[in-house]
């Protein structure tokens, strides 16, 4: 299968990134495939601190059998800083979700685009008003709107307040940006041909060298679209095979943040077995149907760009899921590896 690379780009309507039209996106609340059996609050709580994970990101991508004739990944993760360990993805939690064409959701014909965009399949279960995921709580005082958290319930309170107190239903107001990512739709394109680049690799070396000697190497949301521009596009990463392949497949398309490779191979951005070899040597089956997972998709670091978050970093995520794509109810939770540029410390490996 050839590599499909994604692109950020704004959308003029974000109601044509509703689940009616089956999008693929970045940021926003997410755009519900199944609405009956959503993802509990449980399955979309960080481990370690507790908190609600984000919504990052949706990938549209059906499967060739009746019973994943609709099909999404979703992709979430933890936004505090103290959550992230190098090359360890407990922080995030990919889920996927399927419908065959006769579904008790959605018209069996394509969704008109002409005219203006008609408003989301609204799920028979309540949503958090600040995340768009499912919520079991309710404002103790209105009765009328819903949370996941009593996290998000705070987050929120500052909008709700007036409405609130003058029992008024909530208009649709600003999104939280510590809570909901910057929206744009992800637009799909195949990879172009490579060409060759010539670059002056003793010069790219050495600022190679002087990124890591400001300890940016690993922390790519720190460095300047024009250092990310020279970093990816011309360095060798001190002779980094993994690194230089990376740079060479991605420098003709830069701001690619999506590369969709059904059943292929990741593009690695550092040396596997320093980094996450032992993950890759223990890959889990699917725990659904036990059956062999296959890679799928990988995020990219230039995702990072977009995002407005600082306490967020990787090199790669890794998504693999079930090779068969198995029927499932609702959502079920697939496996994501995460590679930083730089290996963990000895004692970690």
């Amino acid at each position: 299968m050839a590599v499909d690379l994604g692109f950020a780009e704004e959308s003029s309507n974000t109601a044509w990134l509703s689940n009616r039209y089956f999008p693929s996106k970045l940021g926003g609340q997410p755009a519900w495939l199944e609405l009956e059996v959503l993802p509990t609050t449980t399955q979309l709580q960080c481990n370690k601190c507790q908190a609600q994970k984000a919504f990052l990101c949706q990938l549209y991508a059906a499967f060739e059998d009746d019973f994943n004739f609709h099909r999404s990944i979703y992709v979430f993760v933890c936004r505090n800083a103290g959550c992230q360990e190098a090359n360890k993805a407990e922080n995030f939690t990919v889920l996927r979700s399927q419908l065959p064409l006769k579904n008790k959701f959605y018209s069996e014909e394509e969704p008109s685009e002409d005219g203006d965009p008609l408003p989301a399949i609204p799920s028979p279960k309540k949503l958090c008003a600040a995340c768009g995921c499912f919520a079991p709580h309710t404002c103790s005082r209105c009765k009328s709107v819903n949370y996941c958290s009593g996290g998000h319930q705070r987050a929120h309170w500052k909008q709700h307040k007036p409405n609130c107190a003058a029992g008024k239903p909530d208009i649709v107001g600003d999104t939280l940006p510590a809570i909901v990512f910057p929206e744009y739709e992800i637009v799909m394109e195949p990879e172009p041909a490579i060409e060759a680049v010539d670059k002056d690799e003793e010069e790219c070396l050495a600022e190679y060298a002087e990124l890591s000697a400001s300890g940016k190497t690993g922390e790519l949301k720190d460095v300047s679209e024009n250092e990310l521009d020279k970093y990816f596009g011309n360095a060798e990463a001190s002779e980094d095979k993994a690194f230089k392949e990376f740079r060479k497949q991605t420098a003709a398309e830069p701001e690619q943040i999506v590369r969709y490779k059904r059943s292929g191979e990741p593009l690695w951005i550092s040396d596997v077995e320093s980094t996450i070899g032992a993950q890759l040597q223990a890959m889990p089956n699917c725990r659904h149907c036990q059956g062999s997972l296959q890679f799928e998709f990988q995020i990219m670091p230039q995702m990072l760009v977009l995002l407005k978050d600082d306490s967020l970093d990787w090199g790669v995520i890794a998504v693999y899921s079930c090779a068969k794509s198995c029927p499932i109810d609702g959502y079920v939770e697939e496996h994501v590896v995460k590679q930083d540029i730089v290996a963990p410390p000895a004692d970690e490996t």
